[in-house]
């Protein structure tokens, strides 16, 4: 009895979170007032006035687009509908990125698969250049039928990946300890859909099929509040330049994940994680990274 009313309150709480999450995106700004599409020859298209960008791929090229605006922390949210039956060898992607060698990035992957297989979501950590600290997971639901929301919360405390307002990852700021951290570097917003069938589905053995071509991924409700970087390095949030409108939230700067939240969390990560690289002990025969160490949650 008590297994089924725990889970009966997980189902209520989920629920609870996406309404939330529908309520959040309804107020959210045009795409064109904060994005432009940057490469696809006209593969990626603005629809509805900007209240929709289309991005496809087809046997010549995929398509992207990138924010107008650089950021150093922030919370960004965006509403994505994937590829629907077989996308095989199709990634879309929705992530922050810094530039240069040494580079900073927080990943959002959904790669492909056979019509009836779900996707996989692929996350990422990269900063100074060092990736290498992916998860991957199922949703509990068909990512192709509807708009979710994908989220990061980026402060200097920690970065969080959300899907429809639930954690799904967290990674802490743990620098001090001698573990790189993106903190430094601002980024800009980067989506993409584009072909990978060398290694996206079961490690390159499916293909793309071409006559399913063209592939079309659907972005919508974009609401960032963060602190924007100007081409001349000064943050909006920096207490000399910033204005009453600058941040009208900033609660997202001191935010965590209270005790409901880690519940979340680890209802996630132990019924759709699918791979942590702080368990993959072949991976790392030498010794695992110094902040899988400690914590489960990285």
């Amino acid at each position: 009895m008590s297994s089924f009313c725990s889970s009966f309150r997980v189902s209520m709480m989920l629920l609870v979170l996406l309404l939330a999450s529908s309520l959040m995106a309804a107020s959210a700004a045009n795409l064109d007032q904060d994005f432009v599409i940057t490469w696809g020859d006209g593969r990626g298209k603005m629809l509805n006035n900007g209240q929709l960008l289309m991005l496809s791929l087809d046997n010549v090229t995929g398509s992207g687009f990138e924010s107008k605006n650089q950021y150093l922390f922030g919370k960004f949210d965006m509403q994505i509908k994937l590829v629907p039956g077989n996308s095989a060898g199709t990634v879309t992607t929705f992530y922050l990125s810094s530039q240069g060698d040494n580079h900073d990035e927080i990943d959002f992957e959904f790669l492909g698969n056979l019509s009836g297989d779900p996707y996989t979501l692929h996350t990422n950590v990269f900063s100074q250049g060092k990736g290498n600290r992916e998860q991957q997971f199922h949703l509990w639901f068909d990512p192709t039928k509807d708009f979710h929301t994908y989220s990061v919360l980026w402060n200097s405390q920690q970065i969080i990946f959300m899907v429809d307002n639930i954690p799904i990852r967290e990674f802490k700021n743990r620098a001090s300890e001698g573990i790189p951290y993106p903190y430094n570097q601002p980024m800009k917003i980067y989506t993409s859909l584009w072909d990978a069938e060398q290694w996206a589905t079961r490690g390159g053995l499916i293909k793309t099929n071409w006559t399913e071509a063209p592939f079309n991924t659907y972005y919508r409700n974009f609401n960032g509040k963060a602190c924007v970087v100007s081409s001349s390095g000064v943050s909006s949030c920096d207490s000399r330049t910033a204005s009453a409108n600058a941040v009208s939230d900033n609660s997202w700067q001191t935010q965590q994940l209270d005790s409901k939240g880690q519940k979340y969390l680890r209802w996630v990560q132990k019924n759709y994680m699918i791979y942590n690289y702080c368990t993959d002990y072949k991976r790392f025969s030498n010794g695992r990274p110094r902040e899988c160490r400690r914590s489960k949650s990285h």
